[in-house]
């Protein structure tokens, strides 16, 4: 079968190759590819800059981003042939950690997690592949090809569910407002989950052309495109989702939410960016106004339904924009370009 493999570390070196079939050991469930979702994290991966193979192979399959149908599964899996499905990324450490241990490896505490795709474990980039039964998240099949954005709204719900759950020590909290810096993917659904919620959604992006303010508008959201600073003097948000990375856009961002506001930072930035920041009038803005700041990275099980509800909520129609190029297999190489107008670009495997 045809997978699209790198090996880590050494950028330029991925290639659409004839590889075996997935081991038994890679899980009970067959599953034939349908389409795979292409982000930053698989260009870095493809740069050389991250990832890492199974222990004792030179070379890992691509992909994290999955879509597939059954072929088959164990009759107690509650899976059947011909289900549409999307694998989980991350799997939890072999000790396991506490965190691990209750089901929520997307806290793991040691680091000693794989991923498929990115670290330690093959990921989805091939024709067929196996899964383990408990991995695997059932979809609406109403969503075809729109299924492959799972994986990222299954990170927008967890950093949904993390700003509520964190501001429970606030009882009376009610947000109406809500910003969203970054009009990629991540930070577009993030809009969609704040609008399906009845916030006042306002979204932050650079670009004034092309498809991305007519996506925001269309959500019933506030587009800007001047810089965040301007933007907030006229803005007081309640929730902040982060989702640009862009170390100038955070610095601007901490400390001008509203009183007991909370930032999510859903990105993750290169080092190395050493900007000016008042940390005395920082310290004091959040201190004063009971402000949180918190991270978020990927998600368990939970999150994935989660995400699934929010899709099957959704206009399909307005899911539908946000694939903005589909690209065949055999040209795989063209969905890792970054081009003007992208939003999500996805790789579509041959029908069997």
């Amino acid at each position: 079968m045809l997978a699209i493999t790198v090996a880590p570390g050494k950028g330029g070196s991925a290639r659409l190759e004839e590889v075996p079939e997935p081991r038994l050991t890679d899980g009970d469930v067959l599953v034939r590819a349908l389409a795979l979702g292409v982000c930053a994290t698989d260009r870095e991966i493809v740069s050389g800059q991250y990832g890492s193979a199974p222990a004792g192979e030179a070379r890992l399959i691509l992909g994290h981003e999955s879509l597939g149908v059954v072929e088959t599964a164990p009759p107690d899996s509650g899976l059947k042939p011909d289900d549409i499905v999307v694998g989980i990324v991350r799997r939890p450490d072999p000790v396991p950690c506490v965190a691990c241990g209750a089901g929520e490896w997307d806290m793991c505490r040691n680091g000693r997690y794989t991923e498929r795709g990115i670290k330690d474990r093959h990921g989805y980039g091939s024709e067929r592949f196996r899964i383990e039964s408990a991995f695997v998240v059932k979809i609406d099949p109403a969503l075809k090809h729109l299924g492959v954005l799972l994986e990222p709204a299954s990170i927008l719900a967890k950093a949904w569910e993390q700003a509520t759950l964190i501001r429970r020590r606030a009882r009376a909290w009610q947000p109406r407002t809500l910003l969203v810096t970054g009009a990629g993917p991540i930070g577009l659904l993030a809009a969609m989950i704040g609008a399906q919620r009845g916030l006042d959604v306002h979204v932050f992006d650079h670009n004034q052309t092309g498809v991305k303010p007519g996506l925001v508008r269309d959500l019933g959201a506030t587009y800007h495109s001047a810089n965040v600073a301007e933007t907030l003097d006229n803005l007081e948000p309640d929730i902040v989702m982060e989702c640009t990375a862009v170390p100038a856009v955070i610095r601007d961002l901490l400390g001008r939410t509203a009183p007991t506001g909370v930032i999510c930072l859903t990105g993750v930035s290169s080092p190395g960016h050493a900007l000016d920041l008042d940390i005395g009038a920082l310290n004091r803005a959040m201190v004063l106004n009971n402000h949180v700041v918190f991270g978020s990275v990927n998600a368990n099980r939970h999150h994935y339904e989660l995400a699934a509800n929010a899709l099957a909520q959704a206009d399909p129609k307005w899911l539908g924009r946000l694939v903005t190029r589909r690209v065949p297999l055999e040209r795989w190489s063209e969905a890792l370009e970054s081009r003007p107008n992208d939003v999500k670009v996805i790789i579509e495997f041959p029908p069997a």
